[in-house]
C-alpha cells in the first residue's frame, strides 16, 4: 500500500470532486446535521458510513478571549480549544479519521512513532475499532501518554532519544514483524499517510463555519509536525472551490520552541526545505520535532499568505500558560500556550495590528503535562 510519494519524499493529499457537490452539498445541510467532524463526510475519505469511528471529536469552541485583548489592547482576539477533544487533544481528529480510513481498506495493525499524544490518540481509535497499535515514543514522554496507551491495549515501546529515534524504532519493528510472521504494521506517522491531515483539516471548516464564511485576519498556530496547519489550507482551498469563502485567506504564523525550530530557520534563510535540529529541547514536546516531513507544505503557505514563523522560549511558553489560565480559565498545553507568547511578540514587532480578528489555536489540555 503506497502512503506517500517514495521517490520524492512527499505526502500524499487526497482529492474530492468538489466541483460536483457544489450542487448538493450547502452550509445549511452540514449544520444541520449531528455534531462532530462526521458531519463533513462528503469531503472526508472514508465512504462507508458503518466505518466511520467517533469518540465525539470535533466541533471543539471558538472563543472570545477578552480579558487578554483588553490586557493587549486588541479588539478581536479568540482561542479554539481543542483540549475538549476525546484523549484531550486535537490528535483524535486525525487519528479517527486515518484508522477509520485505513480500516476501511482493510488494515488490521497500527504503528505510530509519536511524541505522546498521537500515540494516545491512535491507542484509543484502534481500541474503538477492534485493531491492534503499537506506539513508539521517547522515554522522557509525559507519563499521562504513556498510560494511556498502555491502558487502551496498545503496545508500548519506549526508546532513547527523539520522536526521530522512536521513528527509526518503529520502522525497525514493523518490518521484523514483517519477515517473522508477514503482519502488516500500517504506519500513521505524520503526513506519511493522507488520511491524519484529513481529519485535521476539519479544523479549518469549523473556522470558518464560526465566522460565518468570512476567515480572521491572522491564525496562530503551534507547529511541530504541521499536520493542522497544512490541514486548514487544504480546508479553506476546498471552501472556496464549493463557492463559501471568497480567496483572501488569513495569515498563517508557524510557532515553534526555541529549542527545536527547523521551520523558523528554513524560512528566515528563505529555503523550501529544512534542515534537521540537533539537540531539539523544550518542554512542550508536541513541537519537540527535529525533522519536518512536510517541509516545503509548510513553507509554502507561509508564503502564500504572507504569514511568518517564529520561535518562542519556554520561559516564555510557562509564563503564557499562567496567564492564559489565569486570565481566562483555559488551561492550555504548552504548545497552545506558545501561540499567545508569539500574539505577544508580534504586536510588539507591529507585525500584526490591535484592530486585526486573530485566532489561537490550543491543541490540548494542560492536564496531561502534570504528571
Amino acid at each position: 500500500m503506497q502512503s506517500y510519494c517514495q521517490p520524492c519524499s512527499s505526502p500524499l493529499l487526497a482529492r474530492y470532486d468538489v466541483n460536483q457537490l457544489r450542487s448538493t452539498l450547502t452550509p445549511k445541510t452540514v449544520k444541520s446535521r449531528l455534531p462532530g467532524l462526521w458531519r463533513w463526510a462528503e469531503l472526508l475519505p472514508v465512504r462507508d458510513p458503518t466505518q466511520r469511528l467517533t469518540l465525539g471529536e470535533g466541533d471543539t469552541p471558538i472563543l472570545p478571549v477578552s480579558h487578554l485583548a483588553t490586557v493587549l489592547q486588541m479588539k478581536q482576539l479568540y482561542i479554539k480549544d481543542e483540549s475538549s477533544n476525546p484523549t484531550a487533544t486535537f490528535k483524535a481528529r486525525g487519528l479517527a479519521v486515518a484508522v477509520a480510513r485505513a480500516g476501511e481498506l482493510g488494515v488490521k495493525n497500527f504503528v505510530i512513532p509519536t511524541a505522546g499524544n498521537a500515540g494516545g490518540a491512535l491507542a484509543a481509535y484502534a481500541a474503538r475499532a477492534g485493531k491492534q497499535a503499537y506506539v513508539f515514543m521517547p522515554k522522557d514522554a509525559p507519563l499521562m501518554n504513556q498510560y494511556e496507551v498502555e491502558a487502551t491495549g496498545a503496545k508500548l515501546t519506549l526508546v532513547d532519544g527523539l520522536i526521530s529515534d522512536a521513528a527509526h524504532a518503529a520502522k525497525n519493528e514493523a518490518a521484523n514483524a514483517c519477515t517473522a510472521s508477514g503482519e502488516h504494521w500500517f504506519d500513521v506517522s505524520t503526513l506519511r499517510e493522507p488520511y491524519r491531515l484529513e481529519g485535521k483539516k476539519t479544523m479549518g471548516f469549523e473556522i470558518a463555519e464560526y465566522f460565518e464564511w468570512n476567515l480572521p485576519e491572522v491564525i496562530i498556530y503551534p507547529t511541530g509536525g504541521g499536520t493542522g496547519l497544512v490541514g486548514m489550507w487544504k480546508a479553506f482551498d476546498e471552501l472556496e472551490q464549493l463557492g463559501w469563502i471568497g480567496c483572501k485567506r488569513p495569515r498563517m504564523v508557524c510557532v515553534q520552541a526555541l529549542g527545536c525550530a527547523p521551520i523558523v530557520k528554513a524560512f528566515q534563510k528563505g529555503l523550501r526545505r529544512t534542515e534537521t535540529w540537533v539537540n531539539a529541547q523544550t518542554i512542550a514536546s508536541g513541537l519537540r520535532v527535529p525533522t519536518v516531513f512536510a517541509d516545503r507544505l509548510i513553507l509554502d503557505l507561509l508564503q502564500s499568505s504572507q504569514g511568518i514563523a517564529i520561535s518562542v522560549s519556554d520561559e516564555e511558553i510557562l509564563a503564557a500558560q499562567k496567564y492564559i489560565v489565569s486570565m481566562e480559565g483555559i488551561f492550555a498545553a504548552p504548545e497552545g500556550a506558545a501561540t499567545f507568547a508569539a500574539l505577544q511578540r508580534l504586536l510588539k514587532m507591529q507585525w500584526i495590528s490591535p484592530d486585526a480578528c486573530v485566532l489561537l489555536l490550543n491543541t490540548g489540555s494542560g492536564l496531561k503535562y502534570l504528571m
